[in-house]
């Protein structure tokens, strides 16, 4: 196949093909009258690059999956040691955001007359952060 048609199928520009080529994720191809040509497993790279992508993963992990400095290990090992620390990544991204969340909704209980009186709010907050009930206490104090 060709850039055009492995682009095609795989839903990937043609430059994305070729970045991917230059960073080592997918091997330079075979050429033919000067044209890249791609196999049917440059395909199942292509894909899996796209997985791993799209389930958060840098190029950077990526690559790792790729690593000719661990290919001995099944590939098996190595993705349950990225997705294990990708989702470590993932449970802390969801603790912030709820936490986040939180805040936020504690903030649109706001009565505050002015700037000085909420920042007088969210400081005590700030100070009890490792009491959550005396924070929002604190904020909701300030109406």
């Amino acid at each position: 196949m060709q850039i055009g048609e492995i682009a095609a199928r795989s839903g990937l520009r043609p430059s994305a093909i070729r970045f991917y080529e230059q960073i080592g994720l997918l091997p330079a191809p075979a050429k033919a009258s000067g044209r890249r040509q791609y196999d049917s497993g440059a395909l199942s790279r292509l894909a899996l690059i796209q997985f791993a992508q799209s389930s958060g993963f840098r190029l950077a992990e990526v690559k790792e999956l790729f690593s000719p400095g661990v290919e001995e290990r099944a590939v098996s090992a190595r993705w349950k040691r990225l997705a294990s620390a990708k989702l470590g990544e993932l449970n802390a991204f969801i603790a912030r955001a709820r936490a986040m969340k939180r805040e936020l909704e504690l903030v649109m209980r706001c009565q505050c007359m002015d700037v000085e009186q909420c920042g007088r709010a969210i400081q005590r907050a700030l100070e009890g952060r490792e009491r959550p009930r005396k924070r929002s206490r604190a904020l909701m104090m300030s109406r």
